[in-house]
C-alpha cells in the first residue's frame, strides 16, 4: 500500500460554504503616475459635478439644495487635499535637493 502525496497549495482556494469560489489573482500594481492621474480625474469629476449642480440651481431647475451643498463641499475638500499633497511633495523635493551628497 502506497501513500499518495499531498497536493501543493495553489492560488485558487477551495470554495467556502455559502460564499462561492474565491481566488487570488495578482494584478500588476499601478504606478504612482497612474494613481495620481486617477485621483486628479476623480477630483476634476467632482468639481465638474458641483459646478453643474450649482448652475442648475441658479437657473431655477428642480435641484435639491442639499445635493448641491454636498457636491460643493466634496469638491472643496478634494481640492484642499490635492493642494496639501502638492505642498508636501514640493517640501520633500526641496528637502532632498538641499541635501549634500
Amino acid at each position: 500500500m502506497s501513500i499518495t502525496p499531498i497536493a501543493p497549495i495553489t492560488a485558487n482556494f477551495l470554495p467556502v460554504a455559502g460564499v462561492g469560489t474565491t481566488s487570488t489573482v495578482t494584478q500588476p500594481a499601478a504606478s504612482f503616475t497612474q494613481l495620481l492621474g486617477q485621483a486628479l480625474d476623480q477630483l476634476n469629476g467632482s468639481i465638474t459635478q458641483a459646478d453643474q449642480l450649482s448652475l442648475a440651481l441658479a437657473a431655477g431647475q428642480p435641484v435639491d439644495v442639499h445635493d448641491v451643498m454636498v457636491a460643493l463641499e466634496t469638491a472643496s475638500i478634494g481640492l484642499e487635499l490635492a493642494m496639501q499633497v502638492r505642498n508636501r511633495a514640493l517640501d520633500a523635493y526641496r528637502e532632498i535637493m538641499g541635501m549634500s551628497v
